[in-house]
């Protein structure tokens, strides 16, 4: 959504049914993508899976694939499109930027790292004030809340993410449309 009112007309991948996604969609496995695909595309984002760099799965000892990033920076590359790879704190993305929900006024403080091509810059990361109520306890409009997992209270979540349209599983998963509006008026400005 971010890239969208950034003005980007926008299509959608993942290798798992998006039955919420407000744009365009392609069921497929993107990293199967030739460049030449690619290539028709102005600008490109990844967002990897993300579980085997979290804290929660480190906590939980499950295994998930850890071999995706470089594959897929290798085939951004090689479409010499902009690009944006999005994970978690942690993940080896190179020399990422780092946004947060209080550059942008959210109720979730959700740091996520962006890598790419284009030279990016961030907001000022200010010190986090607001409590944060603890996964799975109830929340209130005054406290930042984790939108992860099983968290309770799905329209606090929403509001806090400024996302209106996706479930709790949905959310959890997603990148509030603030940080990827605010790459994508970046990216916009370098190619037109």
């Amino acid at each position: 959504m971010g890239y969208y009112r950034s003005g980007f007309d926008i299509i959608g991948m993942d290798i798992s049914p998006q039955r919420h996604y407000p744009f365009e969609f392609i069921q497929d496995d993107a990293l199967l993508l030739d460049a030449g695909f690619l290539k028709s595309f102005d600008a490109i984002h990844a967002s990897p899976p993300c579980q085997a760099w979290t804290n929660a799965q480190k906590l939980r000892g499950n295994a998930h694939p850890r071999n995706i990033i470089r594959p897929l920076r290798r085939q951004l590359m090689l479409s010499t499109k902009p690009f944006v790879i999005e994970n978690v704190v942690g993940s080896p993305l190179r020399n990422p930027i780092l946004l947060c929900g209080v550059m942008f006024g959210l109720g979730t403080y959700r740091h996520r790292l962006f890598e790419s091509n284009v030279n990016l810059n961030c907001r000022p990361h200010y010190k986090h004030n607001a409590p944060l109520v603890k996964m799975g306890r109830p929340s209130s409009p005054n406290q930042m809340i984790h939108v992860v997992g099983n968290f309770s209270n799905v329209e606090h979540g929403r509001a806090a993410m400024g996302i209106s349209w996706m479930t709790g599983k949905e959310l959890s998963e997603a990148i509030p449309p603030a940080y990827t509006e605010h790459l994508g008026r970046q990216i916009m400005r370098k190619l037109f």
